[in-house]
């Protein structure tokens, strides 16, 4: 992977969220390609219970003030970045005061969805790509993971497709058990379709399930990695008839190699 440049954007990643499968791949994948002397940045949302004295976060203010526009509102954008101590590695956050500022990440104290988290993915979503535009640094991958992220191969595909700096990038998104009872807001389809993507290949989200959401996700991506190695049976079907490259589970133990070479051969050949 020497001086290919992978682009990670994340629901979670360790050390600045408990450890999850999500987290810990999140974190494993990008030190392994930074090991491999690849360069690499991590994007994730700033969400109010991260310590951001103790991991030493502060705002990048050249890439911060831009506002974007979330269902006809304007929402500031706010860029705060950190280095994971020993690894060399940057992981910039994604931030805003309305959406991150709460201290929780997707449920309140009872284990009730945010009524907003369909905000917050789209926020997240176009979030990312704005600041990498402003970074001018073009991915030759762009590795996805957990379903709050899961809205950026749809932005990337439909909403950015005529934006120049991606023209050469990949999506490669993780789909993982770890999912979310119920649906996001129903008003999803609505705010994705404000922003002329056309509803044929947003449907699905009329009822915005945790299915739903990935199936976009999947759709709209180069190449799928089974994050997990129990997927729900409807994803794991959808997978394989996707007729795209499909890396199979595999264990933290074992992934360095096989997630190398799908990189190499099956994502960039």
């Amino acid at each position: 992977m020497k001086d290919k440049r992978i682009l990670y954007v994340s629901s979670e990643v360790v050390p600045y969220l408990p450890e999850t499968e999500i987290s810990s791949m999140s974190f494993e994948a990008p030190r392994m390609v930074n090991q491999q002397g690849g360069q690499i940045r991590i994007f994730m949302p700033r969400y109010g219970n991260i310590n951001e004295r103790r991991h030493q976060l502060h705002e990048v203010i050249r890439l911060s003030g831009i506002n974007l526009v979330i269902n006809d509102l304007d929402m500031p954008l706010i860029i705060k970045v950190a280095s994971i101590p020993k690894e060399r590695i940057q992981v910039y956050f994604i931030d805003n005061e309305d959406y991150f500022k709460r201290k929780a990440t997707l449920t309140d104290e009872d284990g009730n969805l945010f009524p907003d988290n369909d905000e917050r993915a789209i926020f997240f979503a176009k979030g990312v790509i704005e600041t990498v535009k402003k970074l001018n640094w073009a991915p030759d991958i762009i590795h996805v993971h957990g379903w709050l992220a899961s809205l950026l191969p749809l932005y990337l595909k439909e909403y950015y497709k005529d934006e120049p700096l991606f023209a050469e990038s990949k999506v490669v998104t993780s789909v993982y058990e770890q999912s979310f009872d119920g649906i996001l807001n129903k008003d999803m389809f609505d705010k994705i379709k404000f922003d002329n993507i056309d509803e044929d290949v947003v449907n699905v989200l009329k009822e915005p399930s945790y299915n739903s959401i990935m199936k976009v996700a999947i759709d709209h991506s180069d190449a799928l990695i089974e994050g997990s190695s129990n997927l729900p049976k409807e994803l794991s079907e959808y997978l394989k008839s996707s007729e795209k490259p499909v890396l199979e589970y595999k264990t933290p133990e074992e992934f360095a190699e096989p997630y190398t070479e799908f990189y190499n051969n099956s994502v960039l050949s």
